[in-house]
C-alpha cells in the first residue's frame, strides 16, 4: 500500500527507507488536467479512505508530510468487473463508488463487437510494422475470418499480442480458428509449471508471455542473421543497447 499512496499522492524527504528526496506524486503532476486510476477495484482501503478524501476537498498531504497541497483534478477511472458486486462484498467503499461514478461508460467485450476486429487488427499491423521496420501486407481474408470466430478472453489487449506477433515473425501461420494463441504455445516443447501451479492450469498470462518470448528470440534470431552476427549493428537495429542484447542471446540460448 505504501508503494502506492507514494505514487498517487507522492512523499517527502526521510518518509521511508529510500526516500532521499522530495517526489510529487501523480495527482500533483495532473493538477489542473486529467487522471486515469486504472483497475480502481484493486485499490486497498485504507488508500481509497485517502483517495475519497483527496476527491471531495481538493487537498491532500505526501507520505510523510504535514502540508495540505490543494489540487484540480479530473478523475477518470476503470475497472474490469461489476464494481456494485465489490462494493456489496464490502471490499470497495461506497462513499467512494459515489463519488467516482458520475458517469459511467460501460465498454462490452471484444466478442461483442466483433465488428470491430478487423480494424483495431489493421490499426495493430500498421503500428508495429512501423514500429520494427518490417513490411507486412495486410492480414489475409482467413486470419481475419479466424479472428471474427474466436472468442478473444484477453479482449483488445490479446488482439493486440497476436497481431504483434504476427508482425515480428512475418507469418500468420501459427494462427488458428480455436485460440490463436493457445496455438502459438502449442509450437514450443512443454515447460516445467511454475512452484504452486497445478499441470495444465496455465493461465492466458502465462499463455500470452510465452509467446512474447518465443516472437523476441524469433525476432532476435532473424535480425542476427540478417547482420550476419554483427551484434552491435543487430542491437542498433533492434534499438536495445549492446549489453542487454548479449544478455538476452545468453537467455535465449543463440
Amino acid at each position: 500500500m505504501e508503494l502506492l499512496e507514494s505514487e498517487l499522492f507522492g512523499y517527502e524527504r526521510g518518509a521511508f527507507t529510500g526516500a532521499v528526496r522530495r517526489k510529487p506524486g501523480k495527482f500533483e503532476l495532473a493538477h489542473g488536467g486529467t487522471l486515469l486510476l486504472d483497475e480502481v477495484a484493486d485499490l486497498p482501503l485504507p488508500l481509497q479512505a485517502k483517495l475519497l478524501h483527496a476527491l471531495q476537498d481538493g487537498e491532500y498531504s505526501r507520505l510523510g508530510g504535514e502540508q495540505d497541497i490543494k489540487v484540480d483534478v479530473r478523475i477518470v477511472a476503470s475497472v474490469n468487473r461489476d464494481l456494485e458486486a465489490t462494493v456489496r462484498r464490502g471490499a470497495f467503499r461506497q462513499d467512494l463508488y459515489y463519488r467516482l461514478n458520475v458517469v459511467s461508460i460501460a465498454i462490452p467485450p471484444l466478442r461483442d463487437r466483433r465488428e470491430e476486429i478487423p480494424s483495431l487488427a489493421e490499426y495493430f499491423r500498421s503500428r508495429y510494422a512501423r514500429e520494427y521496420g518490417r513490411t507486412v501486407p495486410p492480414l489475409s481474408p482467413a486470419t481475419l475470418e479466424r479472428f471474427a470466430a474466436y472468442a478473444w478472453p484477453g479482449n483488445v489487449r490479446e488482439l493486440e499480442n497476436v497481431v504483434k506477433r504476427i508482425v515480428i515473425l512475418g507469418s500468420e501461420a501459427f494462427v488458428s480458428a480455436a485460440c490463436p494463441l493457445a496455438a502459438a504455445a502449442a509450437e514450443e516443447p512443454a515447460a516445467a509449471p511454475e512452484a504452486g501451479r497445478p499441470r495444465g492450469k496455465a493461465g492466458l498470462k502465462d499463455v500470452a508471455r510465452r509467446a512474447a518470448r518465443d516472437a523476441e528470440r524469433e525476432l532476435i534470431r532473424r535480425t542476427l542473421e540478417e547482420t550476419r552476427w554483427n551484434r552491435a549493428e543487430a542491437a542498433r537495429r533492434l534499438r536495445i543497447s549492446y549489453k542487454a542484447l548479449l544478455y538476452k542471446i545468453r537467455d535465449c540460448g543463440l
